[in-house]
């Protein structure tokens, strides 16, 4: 069963024994005592009665239990699971809907308009930026969580093309499973892929585990159909177009604030049959820098091309001390072999050793551990909360001239930060993917919590890490998307012309505003 409160399945959480020895670990790290305290149990919540009842015809599809409304009420950032690991589900969901086709969520969208009630499309409800939060004012009669999980299908594939045309609430390991019955995988791996959504992923940008190349969601869509208050929309199939500005382009990270994704024409790959993976280490955090944008601008576009700093390296437990660059190579048509050469090449060039040398398996070894640790990670963060630490990451993208003095920028901010907050504290880095042009950093925060005022310390640390990103140049998110928790950032980044372009969209696709309220723009409402 999915932890209604934190990440994931419950029986995956950690056990009292390891959330033990993870509190004995931390306190030696962060030089203070922290304990562990238990979530207020789903028996022991008094949420607020249902304000609105589904019509007859609908009440089939929707839920007012009290799992799925208290499952739906949050995502998973920090402080969704905090609130909800105390018990403070002040705004759930009046009732979840459960589509089985389009029709459906034409219907309960319908609903909707005609009631005034805020419609929040949940996708896999993984968001870790307050994303399908219920929290919507008192302007509506209500809100509906929008669960599209029963359109799971792989409904057609074209094997001449090589692409699939797959329903919106197809979770990441049912997708891949229909697919590689066909021989084809979509390669879009983020690290909420086992409980997040195709739909999800195109609404919010989603970036995925491969490093280079096609990194986003966007990279992969041919078409998207889209059900919007005002009709359904479908573009049209093709490889590419320069036919005025992209129909997709305007749905791609919209949020659930211009319609609904039912479904999308995704180019799918064939599924890799060679691999290679070395793990590269260095003596300091700026070599390893240039290393991995030697490898980036060489053409080679590795599947992982990961630089770790020390601290992050370690806190995985693939390194003690020192810099590593994680790089890897695959395909389904090739060997890799000359590929991954010449990138250990561009590494020496820039003082890498390699003491494991390159393996034939980006699963084996250094790179395997790690990626073990990436995707546990985040019942690691709901540990961390139990610890009432401080738990939160942020990531973002710049330029290669700008990194340097990026980094220091944001590291030194972040640091003091933590200190005047929180007593002290460690901030880590890692990059997530590499471009050409530019690295996309992702800082990890942890620090000690006072318990009770975690959030308040989240907030000034939130605040101060993000005019720091702004302040230096980079995006206020590179993948995990705006939601409420980037807003302000988000308005401050967005040229104000292109605001009042997306209010118009808005608009003319929404009129009565009540599309997921509160992201990334205020509905227009009379």
């Amino acid at each position: 069963m999915r932890s209604w409160w934190g990440w994931g399945w419950e029986d995956d959480a950690l056990t009292p024994e390891q959330l033990e020895g993870l509190a004995a670990a931390v306190s030696a790290r962060l030089g203070t005592e922290v304990e562990a305290r238990s979530p207020v149990s789903l028996s022991g919540l008094d949420l607020r009665s249902p304000r609105v009842a589904p019509p007859p015809t609908l009440a089939e599809l929707c839920s007012t239990d009290l799992y799925d409304r208290a499952a739906h009420t949050y995502g998973k950032s920090f402080r969704d699971v905090v609130r909800a690991f105390r018990g403070e589900l002040p705004n759930p969901p009046d009732v979840v809907a459960f589509p089985r086709d389009e029709a459906d969520v034409v219907d309960v969208l319908g609903w909707c308009c005609d009631a005034n009630l805020a419609a929040i499309p949940y996708g896999g409800g993984s968001s870790v930026v307050g994303g399908v939060e219920c929290d919507v004012g008192d302007g509506y009669a209500g809100a509906v969580s929008i669960d599209l999980g029963a359109l799971d299908r792989v409904l057609d594939v074209d094997h001449v093309s090589r692409a699939a045309r797959i329903q919106a609430g197809a979770f990441g390991p049912a997708l891949e499973d229909q697919l590689r019955e066909h021989g084809y995988t979509l390669r879009h791996f983020p690290q909420s892929f086992e409980f997040s959504t195709l739909g999800g992923w195109l609404a919010t940008r989603s970036g995925g585990h491969y490093a280079t190349l096609y990194t986003h969601i966007d990279d992969f869509v041919e078409s998207m159909r889209v059900v919007t208050p005002t009709g359904t929309m479908e573009s049209r199939r093709l490889p590419g177009s320069g036919a005025g500005p992209s129909p997709d382009r305007l749905i791609l990270g919209s949020e659930g604030t211009l319609g609904i994704i039912t479904e999308a024409w995704m180019r799918v790959q064939d599924r890799p049959r060679f691999k290679a993976s070395a793990s590269v280490r260095f003596a300091n955090f700026a070599d390893g820098v240039v290393a991995a944008r030697a490898v980036s601008q060489a053409g080679l576009f590795p599947s992982n091309c990961r630089l770790l700093d020390p601290g992050e390296a370690t806190n995985a437990g693939v390194a003690d001390g020192s810099t590593l660059l994680l790089v890897g190579f695959e395909s389904a048509d090739h060997p890799v072999d000359a590929w991954m050469a010449r990138a250990v090449e561009c590494c020496t060039d820039h003082h890498g050793t390699i003491p494991d040398g390159v393996r034939s398996s980006s699963e084996e070894g250094v790179a395997g551990a790690w990626r073990t640790s990436f995707l546990r990670a985040p019942y690691g963060r709901d540990a961390m909360v139990a610890l009432a630490c401080i738990a939160e990451t942020f990531e973002t993208a710049c330029t290669w001239d700008a990194f340097d003095a990026f980094h220091a920028r944001v590291t030194e901010t972040v640091q003091k930060v933590l200190s005047d907050v929180c007593g002290g504290g460690q901030v880590t880095c890692r990059f997530t993917h590499c471009y050409p042009d530019g690295p996309a950093p992702y800082f990890t925060i942890i620090a000690p919590g006072r318990r009770g005022e975690e959030l308040a310390q989240w907030a000034e640390v939130k605040q101060a890490a993000s005019d720091a990103v702004l302040a230096g140049g980079g995006t206020i998110t590179h993948h995990h998307a705006i939601g409420r928790d980037h807003r302000p950032w988000y308005d401050a980044q967005r040229p104000d012309p292109f605001a009042s372009a997306l209010r118009a969209a808005k608009a003319a696709l929404d009129p009565a505003g009540i599309l997921n309220p509160g992201v990334l723009i205020d509905p227009l409402r009379s």
